[in-house]
C-alpha cells in the first residue's frame, strides 16, 4: 500500500506530549535521550505557556515528531508491515519540514536538526519584533473560498504588509501582516460575511516581515551541510518535489536557499495534499501532536485515508489501521 508522511508544525504542542512514546519504544526513548534532559522536562513537564515561547516549541515540537517516526518505524518492522508500506512522499508543515528532511536523511543528524530548529525560531521571532522589542505582526485564519479572502488582502493591505500565508484547505487560508492590517483585515472580511479570526501567535510568519530571518538562516543551512534527501519532499513553496529545479552542484547549498524562502513565502499545504493523492497515495499518516493536518486533510482529499501518531495509543489505532487496507487490497 502506498502512504504519504506528513509533519506537524508549530502550534500543535501541548504539555505532556511525547512522555509515552518514550515510555514504550525503545527507538523514541533513543530520540529524546539524544535531544536531552531540558527537551524532555519542557516535553513532558512543561506547561502551556512555557510551551508557547518560540525557542521551546521548535525543538520540543520537533523532537516529539522525530520521536514518533522512529517508533512508527519500528512498529511497521515488529508487526511484519514493513514489507508492504511503500512511503512515496513526505511533507511536513512549516517547521515539520524540517521533520521531513530529517526523516529522509538530508538533516543526518537529529541534534543538528534541533540546533537549526532552535535558531530558526530564534530569528522568526527576532524578525517579527519592533524597535521596542514588541511583536508587530499578526496572523487570522479566515474561514470560505481562497479567491474572496484574497480579495479582501488586497483592499486592506494599504502601505502595510499583508499576506495569505497558509493555504490550508478549500475553506481556511491564514493571512499574516502588521498589527494594524491584520485589523483592516479582520474588519472588512466581516463586513463580507468571511469569517477571520485572529491566531494566538507571535508575529507574521511566512510573509515579506521574514525576509531579515531568512537571510540569516540560509547562512545557518549552508553551514549544516544538508545532504539530497533519500526520498520525495514536497516542498511547502511548492507543493511539488523539493529537488525539482536541482540541476547540480551542492545539494546543501541548494536545500539551503529552498529553507531560507521558506520563512518568508506561502505554504501551500492544499495544493500538497492534492498532490499526494495524484501520486497515488492511499493514505496519509499524520506524525507528531495533535491532528490538524488530518483533519485539513478530510476537508481536501476526503477519500484518503487518514491517520495520526502522537501518542503510544494512537500509534497503535493507525498500525491496525494500515492492516485493514493491507486486507482489503
Amino acid at each position: 500500500m502506498k502512504i504519504g508522511i506528513t509533519f506537524a508544525g508549530q502550534g500543535a504542542q501541548y504539555p505532556g506530549m511525547g512522555n509515552d512514546l518514550y515510555r514504550t519504544y525503545d527507538s523514541a526513548k533513543q530520540i529524546f535521550d539524544m535531544a536531552g534532559e531540558q527537551v524532555k522536562a519542557w516535553c513532558f513537564e512543561g506547561d502551556e505557556e512555557t510551551l508557547k515561547q518560540t525557542h521551546v516549541t521548535q525543538p520540543c515540537v520537533y523532537t516529539v515528531t522525530m520521536a514518533a517516526y522512529k517508533a512508527f518505524l519500528e512498529a511497521l518492522e515488529k508487526e511484519g508491515l514493513a514489507d508492504d508500506v511503500e512511503i512515496i512522499g513526505y511533507a511536513g508543515f512549516s517547521l515539520g519540514e524540517y521533520s521531513a528532511l530529517t526523516a529522509t536523511g538530508a538533516i543526518d543528524e537529529i541534534k543538528k536538526g534541533m540546533e537549526i530548529v532552535t535558531t530558526r525560531g530564534q530569528l522568526m521571532n527576532q524578525a517579527g519584533l519592533d524597535a521596542d522589542g514588541q511583536p508587530r505582526g499578526k496572523m487570522a485564519a479566515a474561514m470560505g473560498k481562497r479567491e474572496p479572502i484574497l480579495e479582501v488582502v488586497e483592499e486592506t493591505r494599504e502601505n502595510g504588509i499583508l499576506e495569505g500565508v497558509n493555504f490550508n484547505s478549500p475553506s481556511q487560508t491564514v493571512v499574516a501582516g502588521d498589527k494594524e492590517a491584520i485589523e483592516r483585515f479582520v474588519k472588512a472580511a466581516k463586513e463580507k460575511k468571511v469569517r477571520a479570526t485572529v491566531l494566538p501567535v507571535g508575529t507574521a510568519f511566512h510573509s515579506p516581515m521574514m525576509v531579515p530571518a531568512a537571510e540569516k538562516l540560509k547562512n545557518v543551512l549552508k553551514d549544516a551541510g544538508l545532504k539530497a534527501p533519500r526520498g520525495k519532499i514536497y516542498a511547502n513553496i511548492t507543493a511539488e518535489d523539493m529537488m525539482k529545479d536541482f540541476e547540480g552542484g551542492s545539494p546543501g547549498d541548494y536545500l539551503a536557499d529552498v529553507m531560507s524562502r521558506q520563512a518568508m513565502n506561502p505554504v501551500y499545504w492544499e495544493e500538497t495534499i492534492r498532490n499526494f493523492k495524484k501520486d497515488g497515495a492511499e493514505a496519509l499518516v499524520e506524525i507528531g501532536p495533535g491532528k490538524t493536518l488530518s483533519g485539513l486533510a478530510k476537508k481536501t482529499e476526503p477519500e484518503l485515508g487518514r491517520f495520526h501518531i502522537e501518542n503510544a495509543e494512537s500509534l497503535q489505532e493507525t498500525i491496525e489501521g494500515l492492516k485493514a487496507l493491507k486486507e482489503g487490497e
